[in-house]
């Protein structure tokens, strides 16, 4: 797949996301160029009544999804300016979106991983 798809797909995938989140009551926004610019920025920022999401998504047809050390560093970051709360939300290919706390990441020497047996939140109960 070409880097022009590649991106093609995570910001349909983005967008999807929000729109889910719109159809449930929730504002939210996606971040075009979050982690190109040089400040840290999730892909996505949705509130509800007070409550507010700082979230990086990934789609994939694999049973698990990595994440750069960088890009979770920053959400962090972000997170911790905003008192957002941080998450990770995966689509995997079939099914629907799994969110993560980074807390139930696992921290390889290169990379954050994410798989289908992670402690995870459904998007149902995030958007009720």
């Amino acid at each position: 797949m070409s880097l022009k798809n590649k991106k093609k797909k995570g910001t349909d995938a983005e967008r999807d996301l929000i729109h889910i989140f719109w159809k449930n009551g929730w504002a939210a926004v996606r971040i075009a160029g979050s982690g190109s610019m040089k400040y840290p920025s999730p892909d996505i920022l949705a509130g509800k009544n007070g409550t507010l999401y700082a979230i990086e998504c990934k789609t994939t047809k694999s049973d698990k999804q990595y994440f750069e050390k960088k890009e979770i560093q920053e959400l962090k970051e972000f997170s911790k300016i905003t008192a957002a709360m941080a998450f990770v939300a995966v689509k995997y290919q079939g099914e629907e979106w799994k969110f993560y706390p980074l807390t139930s990441l696992t921290e390889t020497e290169k990379r954050f991983v994410a798989t289908k047996k992670d402690p995870h939140i459904s998007i149902t109960k995030i958007i009720n």
